[in-house]
């Protein structure tokens, strides 16, 4: 008999989401190219460009063009999304795992950075 943690489906989940993932790669290096997140995470490009998208679209993230690099700061009070933990901001989590998050330079004088934008309620799923 198979021991149910080893061979079987069980001990291929994880705690993260692939989403935490990507955003923990962020927080822990703003200016990561998708290609290296990728490797990181162990994902397609493509996959984390969606994710990147996700995380934008839902204010948990902004991106500025620096040079021909991006650069990306966390919004610094993000709530996770599920109900259960809609009352906890992800700056814990993200102090925890990648470390204190970097706190965004003023732009120079005339220059503008990118607004997160603005937070929709939470959502039922993570």
């Amino acid at each position: 008999m198979e021991n149910e943690h080893v061979g079987s489906r069980r001990n291929r989940w994880t705690f993260l989401t692939n989403h935490a993932r990507v955003l923990i790669a962020i927080a822990r290096d703003p200016g990561i190219r998708l290609r290296d997140i990728a490797l990181v995470c162990g994902l397609t490009e493509r996959t984390v460009q969606a994710i990147v998208t996700d995380l934008q679209a839902d204010g948990y993230l902004s991106r500025t063009r620096d040079g021909r690099r991006n650069r990306y700061v966390v919004a610094p009070g993000a709530r996770f999304r599920h109900p259960a933990e809609a009352d906890r901001e992800i700056a814990g989590l993200l102090a925890y795992l990648a470390g204190p998050l970097a706190v965004p330079a003023s732009p120079p004088a005339g220059e503008a950075h990118a607004e997160a934008p603005a937070r929709s309620e939470p959502h039922a799923t993570a």
